[in-house]
């Protein structure tokens, strides 16, 4: 006759979140008993953050003055087929762990996602990419969800799903059998702050058509190429960029939001980004650093400058295989990611903004100092940054050195906060010709709209970019001479169209014509 095992009469099933990209996939928590030695078998391609939850799990239980089984336990995390990461099923598996004891009923947690990481005294630490487990919640029909404490301000951004934030494992115990409350977390308000500046345009001294290049860069989210000597503004230019770029819009704002909650890179404090990202990656970055990568992918620079300014000075010194890489992003406005397991796919809607010498030593075509760079070194320099990236670069311009008469006057420049209503207006026509607000899907995704002139699909040209007798005639000689693309040609109606807008013009004009095609590169310097 063989031994009778005791095993508790009931599994116990919790559910939680992967987060795979930027979207949350649902996690079935199933815990029950099995034979052998006491102790924890998690299943279900777990990796190792996950695996090391077992101590995690054991220590904080008991810690929480809860009794925990001397029985073996297994843990599956399905579908299996899904690859889980990280110690947000600490706090899942611990409540299966109580409910399959029957110290809680299985109706306390019905309807209820809980993600969370668990330290050993019993308290609830913080837990990645909690927009994207809000927005999958309230997709897939639930009606709470349990999340550490802060980050309730974030999980409160979805709307039409009841937060319940915790502390520690013993507050969720009382709360889910009706001994405790938890007050619903305060939702953060989008606000209206002002943008950051590092340095106000006012205090540039001359460079007014470069000045001028960015205002048309920030109205219409264009791509900026800088090319001058050392020391002539090129990075204080760009790093005065922020302070002209119109707010973001809250589906602006929840969609950067996300991408940095999945990356873990949200500041402390600030469950809503407000602020338009400025990602300046040095230039010994690598290809999966700019573009995400990871035995998982996780998004890199490019998702990181999402709805904001990816500023890349010294642009040949970066590596070919990374430049390369942006011809996706730059014409698709996102990056796909290929692995054995699958492909993840990450928004890439930023703004370039790239500074660069003419030649090794920084002089070639200076008027005063002259170039020391043999010819063959030029070309080699300069051919660093293929064609095709090129053409996907909407403005290049000229930033020459600055005369001692300009720097030494006392007379300031016209300020960041002047420019940044102008490109305000400009960014209200664009927003009102492309159908304004839209609703979004679930509160955080507005990929295929239309935010700017740059976005613009061929269909919008024909309908937005209509030319004029003398604007098509110009238009045709430019496409002569220059020799331009169809994807040049495209820009610069993109450009043009742009330019009408600052003007507050209905139609594009050949003044607004000549004006970008003043901005695509000149052939005797690159």
């Amino acid at each position: 006759m063989g031994r009778l095992y005791y095993t508790y009469p009931m599994l116990a099933r919790i559910f939680s979140c992967a987060v795979i990209g930027l979207d949350g996939v649902v996690v079935e928590v199933e815990v029950d008993t099995g034979q052998g030695l006491p102790g924890i078998d998690i299943v279900g391609l777990p990796d190792a953050a996950v695996v090391e939850s077992r101590q995690r799990v054991q220590t904080a239980v008991r810690n929480a003055g809860l009794p925990f089984p001397r029985k073996r336990l297994v843990v599956n995390l399905a579908p299996a087929s899904v690859r889980k990461e990280g110690p947000a099923y600490d706090l899942p598996i611990a409540l299966g762990v109580l409910v399959m004891q029957e110290l809680l009923p299985p109706e306390a947690v019905a309807a209820t996602m809980v993600v969370g990481e668990l330290s050993l005294d019993g308290s609830v630490r913080h837990a990645r990419g909690v927009l994207s487990v809000a927005a999958a919640a309230r997709t897939n029909g639930f009606k709470r969800l349990v999340v550490p404490r802060v980050d309730a301000p974030e999980a409160s951004l979805v709307p039409d799903i009841e937060i319940i934030p915790v502390e520690s494992l013993s507050e969720l115990v009382q709360y889910l059998s009706g001994a405790a409350r938890i007050p619903a977390p305060s939702v953060p308000e989008p606000g209206d702050d002002p943008a950051p500046v590092q340095t106000d345009f006012q205090e540039i001294k001359g460079q007014e058509h470069v000045k001028r290049a960015l205002e048309v860069a920030a109205a219409g989210g264009h791509n900026v190429l800088m090319i001058g000597p050392p020391g002539s503004g090129k990075t204080l230019l760009a790093r005065s960029m922020p302070g002209i770029l119109p707010a973001m819009g809250i589906d602006e704002a929840l969609e950067v939001t996300r991408i940095y909650s999945v990356a873990d890179m949200l500041p402390p404090g600030v469950p809503l980004m407000r602020m338009r990202p400025f990602r300046a990656p040095h230039h010994t970055i690598s290809h999966a650093g700019l573009v995400g990568g990871g035995n998982w992918p996780h998004p890199g620079e490019i998702s990181l400058a999402h709805r904001g300014v990816l500023f890349l000075d010294e642009l040949p010194e970066f590596g070919t295989r990374v430049l390369e890489v942006l011809r996706q992003p730059l014409e698709d406005k996102l990056v796909t990611i290929s692995r054995a397991q699958g492909s993840l796919t990450f928004p890439a809607n930023f703004q370039l903004i790239a500074a660069m010498n003419p030649c090794p030593c920084g002089y070639y075509g200076d008027p005063s100092k002259p170039c020391t760079c043999a010819s063959a070194a030029v070309s080699k320099y300069q051919k660093r940054i293929s064609g095709p990236v090129l053409d996907r670069i909407d403005i290049h311009v000229q930033v020459p050195r600055v005369d001692y008469d300009k720097l030494s006057e006392t007379r300031l420049g016209e300020p960041s906060a002047v420019i940044r209503s102008r490109v305000e207006a400009a960014r209200a026509i664009q927003r009102e010709r492309f159908g304004g607000p839209q609703p979004l899907i679930p509160g955080i995704e507005s990929q295929n709209r239309l935010m700017c002139n740059a976005d613009m699909r061929p269909a919008d040209l024909r309908t937005h970019c209509v030319l004029d007798e003398p604007s098509r005639t110009l238009m045709r000689a430019a496409m002569s001479q220059m020799q331009l693309s169809a994807r040049a040609y495209h820009r610069i109606l993109k450009l043009a169209r742009t330019i009408a807008d600052l003007a507050c013009q209905e139609r594009i004009q050949a003044p607004h014509l000549a004006e970008a095609l003043q901005y695509r590169p000149r052939l005797e310097i690159l």
